[in-house]
């Protein structure tokens, strides 16, 4: 005998269309479906998802919220920041291979704020991760040159790596329907009351020159590449 039905709540709404696209793919995902998975009406859920884009934001951000980071508490004099980036890196990639299907959406949708480059896209995992370097000896500007250089790494790797795992990495097409349900506008920027980090940074941050960033990751490749083929 089953018991009485746990009352809805947006946590459990996101968490359920995760692990629905996680096994059908984002395009398989609708409200009438997933309130199907949730024994409700599809209007149901509209008492806690605004619509889509509301949908999809927090199912963003019930993803990249399971992005842990080594708490800059524990660094030790022996710490270095290189092997601070290999852990981050590790722990970025398990999400996306554990989302797949799901790790597109946090690579394309559009942040909040001009600091919070995906895939390091949370406020508090941006302030940890500047945090990590600056407390591992970098200068402010050496974290963000690392900071801008590395997660472009991490997202062309695992767009790529994810890609050939089956996700699809172009848009959805009209994946949830809306009803007459109003879109949210977009995602307020954060406050950075609780990131003194990024708060510091914040204009170095927003710098953004796509021509010179592409330019220095080519030749950081072409080095590398010519360091392996020499040896």
């Amino acid at each position: 005998m089953t018991g009485p039905r746990q009352p809805l709540s947006r946590t459990g709404v996101l968490r359920t269309a995760v692990a629905y696209a996680d096994e059908h793919g984002l395009t398989a995902l609708t409200m009438r479906r997933l309130g199907e998975v949730l024994g409700v009406e599809a209007m149901s859920l509209y008492y806690h998802v605004n619509g889509r884009q509301d949908l999809l934001e927090g199912m963003v951000g019930e993803i990249v919220s399971t992005v842990r980071l080594p708490p800059v508490e524990s660094i030790v004099p022996q710490d270095r920041w290189q092997v601070f980036l290999q852990l981050v890196a590790h722990e970025v990639r398990g999400v996306a291979t554990a989302h797949p299907n799901l790790f597109p959406l946090i690579a394309t949708r559009p942040p909040a704020a001009p600091w919070l480059r995906p895939p390091l896209r949370s406020l508090p995992i941006v302030e940890d991760f500047l945090g990590g370097l600056v407390g591992r000896g970098l200068p402010d500007d050496a974290a963000v040159h690392v900071y801008k250089v590395f997660t472009s790494f991490l997202l062309g790797q695992l767009l790529l790596e994810v890609a050939q795992l089956g996700a699809e990495t172009g848009p959805a097409e009209e994946p949830l329907y809306e009803g007459d349900a109003d879109v949210p506008a977009r995602e307020p920027q954060p406050q950075l009351d609780t990131a003194p980090t990024v708060l510091r940074l914040q204009e170095r941050l927003t710098e953004h020159d796509a021509q010179a960033e592409f330019e220095q990751a080519l030749e950081a490749l072409l080095d590398r590449l010519d360091r392996e083929l020499s040896q």
